[in-house]
């Protein structure tokens, strides 16, 4: 249970707040590339509780800056893209990249070399806009997750808002327990063994078996550099121990437990106190080859593509009580159909900020309370003039990865996801020699890899 003061420093991200200092030192997404286009319509982008505009200038670079225009508080947003900046449609003042006013029409005598507008720097990485909101003088190296070596035709990348405070949605990824309740259903426990109940790598199908069957799975976290591991361990009906290993980086990310590995990034990023969006991208190559270490895209039922590629507008919203149906109720255990609007319910249900003195947590939470008091001794130390963790440049955050597997009698889960293990050495060695690149990170096609899990399986 956390105190009031630590509820309070968790859930605030404006300006000047302890978290809102910590979350401004790390490189953030912003938007997506396809929402700016290059001489087109600026976006509106709130984020950390500012209220910014987002442009992609002629000559394709993208400009992020406060909302008002520094004249007389005119919205950007109605500004008019043209000639490499953004012009004011009150007086016409017009602005470039970096915020420098360039041009100042409605004055006799311009003082345009004396205006700027407050300006954040970006990077385009993976599909995404993001930027650095911190003090230009502690701006760190880009947190390359292995996006920096993906061309444009082999980024995959979607957002979608949830209404509510960040940590409560990004609690759910790193709780292992919920999964055996939230997402189950009642045939799940009939299903036969397929074989798959030994050590090796269970089918996808057959997991929803051992999530029915041990519901109260045991939790051990082990500390990273970038932020931590954990694994939820699970007793098979044959008395197997499977684990299921999520990794979590300080602030935002998580790459969540697959088969037989996964580097897929989930950023869980504040738009403000209330109101957070989750992005979803590929950081290895090997992503569109049936998620083999790369993290498919999952299939998202409950949303469908807006206006713009890759921002997705949801169906099941509180609204609509996330069209839970009782009837269906009774054979599953959440009564909603959609896997990922199941936590958008029981999340944003907790309201805008739960209040966390209320909370009464158990051993299924260490996770939880591991990442609540990394980020609070990360604030607190930054404030007393520590560097926060993870920050570019002190690690390889392309070797960040998940895991999920039946380990044998003595098998370390920690090995589990990182280059000890045999699945990541087999798709690291086929990426290496099948494609003709050097390997950045991991990644798997199908054919060694499928061989490999097979015979070890066998």
């Amino acid at each position: 249970m956390l105190t009031g003061e630590e509820n309070e420093i968790l859930s605030r991200v404006g300006p000047g707040t302890l978290m809102g200092n910590l979350l401004r030192r790390y490189w953030t997404p912003a938007c997506l590339s396809v929402e700016v286009a290059a001489d087109g319509a600026p976006v509106r982008v709130r984020l950390l509780g500012e209220d910014l505009v987002a442009f992609r200038d002629s000559e394709g670079k993208v400009g992020l800056f406060d909302q008002h225009c520094p004249h007389r508080g005119a919205s950007m947003y109605f500004g008019r893209n043209e000639e490499c900046g953004l012009r004011c449609v009150y007086h016409g003042w017009k602005f470039d990249v970096d915020g420098n006013c360039v041009d100042m029409p409605s004055e006799p005598r311009p003082f345009a070399d004396r205006i700027k507008i407050p300006s954040y720097p970006t990077h385009e990485s993976g599909g995404i806009v993001w930027t650095y909101m911190g003090p230009p003088e502690t701006i760190t190296p880009f947190r390359d997750f292995g996006t920096e070596s993906l061309a444009d035709d082999e980024t995959m990348v979607w957002k979608v808002f949830w209404d509510c405070n960040w940590i409560q949605a990004i609690e759910g990824n790193i709780d292992t327990a919920h999964i055996s309740h939230l997402h189950q259903y009642f045939g799940a426990r009939d299903l036969p063994d397929d074989g798959s109940d030994k050590p090796g790598y269970p089918s996808r199908a057959w997991t929803w078996k051992a999530w029915w069957h041990d519901r109260a799975p045991r939790v051990e976290v082990v500390d990273e550099w970038y932020g931590f591991r954990y694994a939820g361990i699970r007793r098979t009906p044959n008395g197997h121990r499977y684990i299921r290993s999520t990794a979590y980086t300080i602030p935002y990310a998580t790459v969540i437990a697959k088969i037989p590995f996964d580097t897929l990034q989930i950023f869980v990023v504040p738009v403000d106190d209330h109101t957070n969006v989750r992005y979803a991208f590929t950081t290895q190559r090997s992503a569109r080859l049936d998620g083999y270490g790369g993290g498919a895209m999952p299939a998202l039922p409950y949303a469908r593509v807006g206006r713009q590629e890759g921002v997705l507008s949801r169906g099941y919203t509180a609204a609509n009580d996330y069209l839970i149906d009782r009837e269906f109720q009774k054979v599953s255990f959440s009564g909603i159909r959609d896997f990922m609007s199941q936590d958008m319910a029981v999340t944003e249900s907790m309201g805008p900020i739960y209040d966390r003195t209320k909370e009464h947590l158990g051993t299924t939470d260490i996770a939880v309370t591991r990442m609540r008091q990394l980020l609070l001794d990360a604030a607190r130390g930054l404030a007393g003039g520590k560097d926060p963790p993870g920050l570019g440049g002190q690690g390889d955050f392309r070797s960040i990865r998940s895991a999920e597997k039946i380990i044998a009698e003595g098998e370390d889960w920690r090995t589990l996801g990182t280059d000890e293990d045999p699945a990541v050495r087999a798709a690291m060695a086929e990426l290496a020699g099948e494609q003709g690149f050097e390997v950045a990170g991991p990644g798997a096609g199908r054919p060694a890899v499928q061989n490999h899990l097979q015979a070890e399986v066998e």
